[in-house]
C-alpha cells in the first residue's frame, strides 16, 4: 500500500518559519511530482506548491511566493515545504500529494494519484 506521510506542523507565531516533511514508502518517488495541498477550516482544498520529478521545476500560487519553498530529496524518498513569514491565512491541515510524472506538474488537486493523511499548521500569536 502507498504511503505518504507528513511531518513538521505545529503552532507558530506569525512571522514565523515551519519545515514540513513528507516521507514516501511502496511506489517509485522518484517517478512522480509532488505537490503540497492546504485546507483551512470551513474551506475546501488549495493548492499551494508542485515541484516535478528531480526539483528542478517549481511553481506556487501567488500567495506563499517568495514565502514558501518546495523541495524533494529523491535519495530519501522525501519531499519537503518551508515556509517562512507565516501569515494567520497561512493556517491550515497541509497535505503531501504525488502524481504520476508523464502528467506533468500539476496543480490540479483532481489529479493527484496519493495523498498523506495531513499535518496542522497553525499560525496565531
Amino acid at each position: 500500500e502507498v504511503q505518504l506521510v507528513e511531518s513538521g506542523g505545529g503552532l507558530v507565531q506569525p512571522g514565523g518559519s515551519l519545515r514540513l516533511s513528507c516521507t514516501a514508502s511502496r511506489f517509485t518517488f522518484s517517478s512522480y511530482s509532488m505537490a503540497w495541498v492546504r485546507q483551512a477550516p470551513g474551506k475546501g482544498l488549495e493548492w499551494v506548491s508542485t515541484t516535478d520529478t528531480g526539483g528542478d521545476i517549481t511553481t506556487y500560487r501567488d500567495s506563499v511566493k517568495g514565502r514558501f519553498t518546495i523541495s524533494r530529496d529523491n535519495a530519501k524518498n522525501t519531499a519537503y515545504l518551508s515556509m517562512n513569514n507565516l501569515k494567520p491565512e497561512d493556517t491550515a491541515v497541509y497535505y503531501c500529494a504525488g502524481v504520476e510524472s508523464s502528467r506533468g506538474v500539476v496543480t490540479t488537486t483532481t489529479l493527484y494519484d496519493f495523498w498523506g493523511q495531513g499535518t496542522q499548521v497553525t499560525v496565531s500569536s
